[in-house]
């Protein structure tokens, strides 16, 4: 049985990084919406530096060098991956496709067949 552990230790030091991140992107997207008679610079220009000292807050918290480090995690674990082959990839797509056309041609003679069985020999309702 495999053991994961779970740390949901949290100081109050990363909660007050965490809601003051959340506060600077509430507060971006309010000045963005406020400040659309100063043009569209000054709204993209308070947006785009909101999020970003909002994405810098984050990243000092604990959460965030957390999800700095699965992102390294998995980036290196997609670099273990052994792609198949292109000779490979077009034989799993053909076998894909012939399985599509068979299992339609299946669905369309049992349909035409139930409705036959049906409609013609059990109802009597002829075309």
């Amino acid at each position: 049985m495999a053991s994961s552990q779970v740390e949901t230790v949290s100081t109050n030091a990363d909660k007050a990084k965490l809601g003051l991140a959340a506060a600077l992107v509430l507060a971006s997207l309010a000045g963005f919406y406020l400040l659309g008679r100063q043009g569209q610079t000054v709204q993209w220009g308070v947006l785009i530096v909101g999020l970003a000292v909002a994405a810098v807050v984050f990243l000092w918290s604990e959460s965030g060098r957390q999800l700095v480090a699965f992102g390294r995690d998995s980036s290196r674990e997609v670099r273990k991956v052994v792609w198949p082959s292109r000779k490979e990839t077009i034989q799993m797509t053909a076998y894909v496709f012939g399985f599509v056309v068979l299992m339609a041609l299946f669905l369309w003679l049992t349909d035409m067949t139930l409705e036959w069985v049906f409609y013609d020999l059990i109802l009597g309702w002829k075309k």
